[in-house]
């Protein structure tokens, strides 16, 4: 109430504020507490778009003197890009340094270093979050009071867990729940409260996750372990595991000091050990008694002068609402929604702030609001003291994020050397000893401009003597003349060479120009941590690769090595300290700091790395929880055929500047960028245009990728007319089968071009459940193909994979379960998991070829086999089946979801009456040889169907010597004999590789096939009123509504749809337009493949279905459409009408 806002004392506001002097930070005192690892705090903001981050962000640099109190929030430091100052959001990860002194001891209290990560909130930036919070110890998690808990905070969270770092939050926006929803403190309670649950549901969701994965692990050790006890070990309790986890301090709680209710707009935030010490005396209570009760269901009893437990069920007021909430509501009645001045000045007066009469008189309530709030509580304080008090420090890092760095998926630290488990140690007590092995981690490379850099990497202003002057004379005037020749030369004959092909070479030379000249230089920074050891100016460092395996420090080369693929050696030329947009030099950089470095890392690596100064060191795991994948391709090309070397060179430069982008160069000769999304598509060609190419560009439309797949035989045609024969359903397509091809009802039948292999192949659709699995377990099929290679190869890695086999045994344990639960069921076809052959495309893709012969018993390809017993002929088998997933009938995409059974597979050569198998299995064996042959011809298929080989006969004179030698060559020569055979076979795997495409790709043609498409899952924040349009919107694009709720305590609706990839194309532009700026910023996130339900390849046969759509059937296809758009751009055939209306008729006359 207003009476306890006017009891406060200006003693109790002056808890935890700092000073308003401006406070210079300087190199030196930076590194003097850089060496204080205990007192440092590596720390990363993460929030859903929009909840106030870099808000939050300008006023912790204000505090610190960096900018004014003023204009924080408004400034937005850390947002150092034209586009993201223009567009309101972050794009890029930005850090700095802050120093924050606790007063709450003596004057003589430590002082901390706060390393600084701003990260962004938009999806198709989420690649920037995994590069920050890889850094960090800790992490503040923003949730906007009213929004509430947003997709992108779902994955702020999952990102922290997965990395094994700390969070605390901070329920920002407060100030709308009184301005905007006009919610009374009773109300706003309920609401803050239900966002705690929110965010401590997702929390607890991930723990008992974890939980299981152990409690599963364990079970199978144990199950390995005493093989006779498996019946009792089956069955296991996984919530034993999560009452013996101590979970005190794993959820937020505003009594543990956690959270932090805050209005960055308007600069105040306060924990509840704040308001504990501001209300204490009043109240009587003790500090401790009131941080336990201030949150939580207590209420005081006026009456006894107590704090009593049972708030909700005696319908009292929490003691939250008496003692905070109304307090803070009093304030804003007084200023803003009922503005008096007496009152104003009566509780200034109370509260002790001292607020300009410039702020006073203001026009706008704002100014006034936020210098009455941020002087009461000052939101950096309760911020930064949450930060120290409860995030880790480097010192405190734990054994399991240590195992996490240093060893790969699938391993274990105790399994590594004991120079490794000792760097380990290193890395857990962040030992900055000088002598201690250097390890660093650089997540990604920060693009400056050269102007940018410090002064003391600049040129420095020397004397020079009068031949060094002319030295530099003469290398200025002959950069000048080479500039004017060739632009001269452009000038001149630039359309000729144009014309004859050379503008690549041009576009190359003029790059290389602009680099010697320095007209574009841009200089590489890399942004890392050093978790061991110290990094100085002008050591000999390893940059160690992703393929990097430990070398025993004994056996390591020097450094003048470089023969190696997996390490280079560099020199670090320059250290920074990162400070936003500026940089500040340093010469040695300690454990437990965030730092940039510059040492032409772009010239060894792409985007991330490691830093050792030993070989025994692991390379450490790379940043694989990157949530938004790139899915959006647009081809590119310059303007001026020329510039085509300038657009190599910066699409370099662009794969170095960002971690998410893909570039890329298809066999067409295209040049195609990748990236997450439309707004993070306009980045990078910006970036490109303006900083790296500088040049004009042409993007084409996206590329969106696309997949084909068969189905199941539908029970019903177009027109909802039941098919009595579903057998008899066929797919009527525009290619015609050869003199080669059968078609049966189920399956088809090929010959190879000779006549001597024929093969019977049947595609069926996977269950959806097995193809999201194989999809999902795409890293576990590569490593089952590595593990068949080496066992092949009979290589002494493989017990090197030994770790790595329940993985694979759990997949085929999965796979066999779920076959069984489905169609696949066949008795005919007993152990189908074991009979799989292949995986396609790639050998790890989510398309199976089935062994369904019944005569060969081929190995299974889980089994681990170094014996010869395949067919001859297996591999192209196998090759046929990876061309024909790769490439589909339709539009040439990659097939998904379907297992192809090889039903018959026979090699018979004519005239061949052997029948017996070879010693490999097979029924190929050495033919005869026709001896009546024209002089001196070559046969390979006569008339009398017998192959003959080589130039074996000249004349029937020689008939018997011919005799005579086949005779010795079939009883003596066995070298020779598999020669002619290798050389049969040969000949004859290419057609086999052919055919088995061929029958593939048909095989589809013959089962109702469709087209997969990748969705966007949709999720955006509107009002009641546009509600239709945004329906409308989305219906028009081919979406549809998931899910459409209205946020408590407000009126707006949380909408949640599902886009096709290639129907979003500018989708964010029209809502805004349709919504009039009421649904703005969709989270557009890649999230599954879904088949398109139209038929592609279907016409009208039956009466209903004439009478319904008309002979033509001329209403639009949205498979067969996409289908079109990517035979075009692939240059294949499309049957497109050329004259739409031929039978009418037209004159030559025109109209006046």
């Amino acid at each position: 109430s207003a009476s306890d806002v006017i009891a406060l004392s200006r003693h109790d506001c002056s808890i935890n504020k700092q000073s308003d002097e401006m406070r210079e930070i300087t190199s030196e005192k930076l590194c003097r507490l850089q060496t204080h690892a205990a007192n440092i705090r590596n720390i990363c903001i993460m929030a859903h778009v929009d909840h106030g981050k870099t808000t939050l962000a300008d006023v912790l640099i204000a505090s610190n003197g960096i900018i004014s109190k003023r204009i924080s929030g408004k400034l937005r430091y850390l947002d150092c890009r034209p586009d993201e100052q223009i567009r309101g959001i972050t794009m890029k990860s930005s850090a700095i340094s802050l120093t924050y002194k606790r007063k709450e001891s003596d004057e003589n209290s430590d002082e901390y270093l706060i390393n600084l990560i701003d990260s962004p909130g938009h999806v198709d930036f989420s690649g920037e979050v995994s590069t920050a919070v890889r850094l960090c110890d800790g992490a503040i998690i923003i949730v906007d009071a009213v929004e509430g808990v947003c997709p992108q905070t779902h994955m702020a969270i999952r990102h922290a867990w997965m990395e094994g770092i700390s969070s605390t939050l901070v329920i920002n926006k407060i100030d709308r729940l009184i301005t905007e929803l006009k919610l009374d403190p009773l109300e706003a309670y309920h609401k803050i409260n239900q966002i705690l649950e929110q965010v401590n549901a997702i929390t607890g969701s991930l723990f008992s996750a974890k939980i299981y994965q152990n409690s599963t692990d364990n079970n199978k050790l144990k199950r390995i372990s005493n093989e006779d006890n498996v019946e009792s070990q089956q069955f296991s309790d996984w919530n034993v595991g999560l009452e013996l986890v101590d979970d005190s301090n794993l959820y937020f709680s505003p009594t543990v000091g956690n959270v932090v209710f805050a209005s960055a707009y308007h600069g105040w935030g306060f924990t509840i050990e704040d308001f504990a010490h501001i209300v204490s005396a009043k109240l009587g209570a003790s500090v401790s008694t009131l941080k336990s009760t201030l949150w939580g269901d207590y209420y005081l009893d006026t009456k006894r002068k107590r704090i009593v437990k049972g708030a909700q069920s005696k319908a009292k007021k929490p003691l939250f609402v008496q003692c905070v909430l109304e307090n803070i509501w009093s304030i804003y009645d007084a200023i803003i929604l009922h503005r008096d001045e007496q009152r104003i000045d009566k509780i200034q007066q109370s509260l002790g702030v001292r607020v300009q009469t410039r702020d006073c008189k203001a026009s706008d309530t704002f100014t006034h609001t936020r210098a009455v709030m941020s002087e009461w509580l000052p939101l950096s304080d309760a911020v930064l003291s949450m930060v120290c008090k409860q995030l880790p420090s480097p010192l405190d890092l734990c054994e399991e994020r240590v195992e996490r760095l240093l060893c790969k998926r699938n391993q274990q630290l105790s399994n590594c050397c004991e120079e490794t488990r000792q760097l380990a140690e290193y890395v857990r007590m962040a030992d900055a000893n000088e002598n201690t092995p250097v390890i660093a981690f650089i997540s990604k490379l920060l693009s400056i401009d050269r102007a940018a850099l410090p002064d003391a990497i600049q040129t420095k202003s020397v004397v020079l003597t009068p031949e060094e002057l002319e030295i530099r004379r003469e290398v200025a005037r002959q950069r000048y003349l080479q500039r004017m020749a060739h632009r001269l030369e452009n000038q001149s004959t630039g359309s000729q060479r144009v014309a004859n092909g050379q503008h690549e070479e041009d576009g190359a030379t003029s790059a290389k120009a602009k680099e010697e000249t320095g007209i574009t230089e841009i200089v590489f920074v890399g942004f890392g941590r050093i978790f061991s050891g110290q990094l100085r100016k002008g050591q000999k460092i390893y940059v160690l690769h992703s393929k990097h395996s430990p070398i025993s420090d004994d056996t390591a080369p020097d450094f003048t090595n470089t023969n190696n693929k997996y390490y280079d050696c560099i020199d670090v030329n320059h250290l920074y300290l990162l400070m936003g947009k500026e940089l500040i030099e340093v010469d040695c950089i300690p454990a437990g700091n965030i730092f940039g470095i510059s040492c032409g890392l772009d010239e060894v690596i792409l985007n991330c790395c490691t830093l050792s100064s030993s070989l025994a060191c692991p390379s450490l795991r790379g940043l694989d929880n990157i949530s938004s994948a790139p899915i959006l391709r647009v081809a590119i090309e310059p303007l001026q055929p020329s510039d085509i070397g300038s657009l190599v060179h910066g699409m370099r430069l662009l794969s170095h500047a960002d971690p998410c982008v893909q570039v890329a160069v298809q066999s067409t000769g295209e040049h195609v960028l990748i990236t997450a999304g439309e707004v993070h598509l306009e980045r990078c060609l910006t970036d490109l245009r303006e900083r790296f190419a500088k040049i004009e560009l042409v993007p084409s439309t996206p590329v969106v990728p696309f997949r084909e797949t068969v189905v199941a035989p539908p029970s019903v045609d177009n027109v909802n007319e039941l098919i009595t024969d579903v057998n008899s359903y066929s797919t009527t397509t525009a290619n015609t089968a050869s003199a080669n091809t059968l078609r049966t009802a189920n399956s088809v039948i090929m010959q190879t071009p000779n006549k001597q292999c024929f093969i019977r192949i049947t595609a069926r659709p996977l269950p959806e459940k097995v193809t999201r699995l194989l999809c999902d377990n795409e890293e576990t099929l590569k490593l089952l193909n590595k593990r068949r290679g080496i066992a092949e190869k009979r290589s002494q890695q493989i017990v090197k994979l030994i770790s790595s086999f329940d993985e694979i045994s759990g997949l085929r344990a999965t796979m066999a379960t779920e076959f069984q639960n489905s169609e696949y069921h066949d008795p005919s076809l007993p152990n189908l998991v074991d009979r799989i052959w292949a995986y396609g495309p790639r050998g790890c893709g989510p398309n199976i070829l089935i062994n369904g012969i019944s005569d060969y018993d081929r190995p299974s390809i889980w089994e681990v086999s170094s014996t010869n017993s395949y067919r001859d002929l297996d591999n192209s088998i196998v090759n046929g089946f990876q061309l024909a997933t790769a490439a589909g009938p339709l539009c040439e995409e990659p097939v998904m979801g379907v297992a192809f059974i090889l039903e018959d597979w026979r090699i018979d050569f004519p005239g061949d009456d052997s029948n017996e198998p070879s010693e490999n299995g097979d029924r190929i064996v050495l033919p005869s040889v026709e001896l009546d042959t024209p002089s001196g011809e070559f046969l390979s298929n006569n008339q009398s169907g017998m192959l003959n080989i080589g130039r074996l006969c000249y004349d029937d004179e020689s008939q018997s010597e011919c005799s005579s030698i086949m005779d010795s060559y079939e009883k003596d020569n066995l070298k020779s004999e598999k020669m002619v055979r290798r050389v049969d076979l040969g000949m004859l795997s290419g057609q086999l590789i052919w055919t088995m495409k061929e029958c593939c790709r048909r095989s589809l043609l013959a089962q109702p096939i469709r087209l997969v498409a990748p969705m966007y899952t949709c999720n955006v924040q509107t009002t009641a009123d546009v509600l239709g349009k945004l329906y409308a919107v989305v219906a028009r694009r081919q979406g549809r509504i998931v899910n459409d709720c209205m946020i408590d305590g407000s009126e707006m609706f949380d909408i949640s749809a599902v886009l096709p990839v290639a129907e979003s194309w500018g989708f964010a532009e029209e809502l805004r337009k349709r919504t009039s700026g009421l649904a703005a910023n969709p989270q557009l996130v890649f999230t599954h493949w879904e088949t398109v339900d139209s038929d592609p390849l279907w016409i009208p046969t039956t009466d209903e279905e004439l009478r319904h759509f008309g002979e033509k059937a001329d209403s639009e296809n949205q498979a067969a459409r996409y289908i079109d758009e990517v035979r075009r751009r692939k240059g294949l055939p499309v049957d497109d009408k050329l004259v739409q209306h031929a039978e009418k008729q037209r004159t030559l006359k025109r109209n006046k």
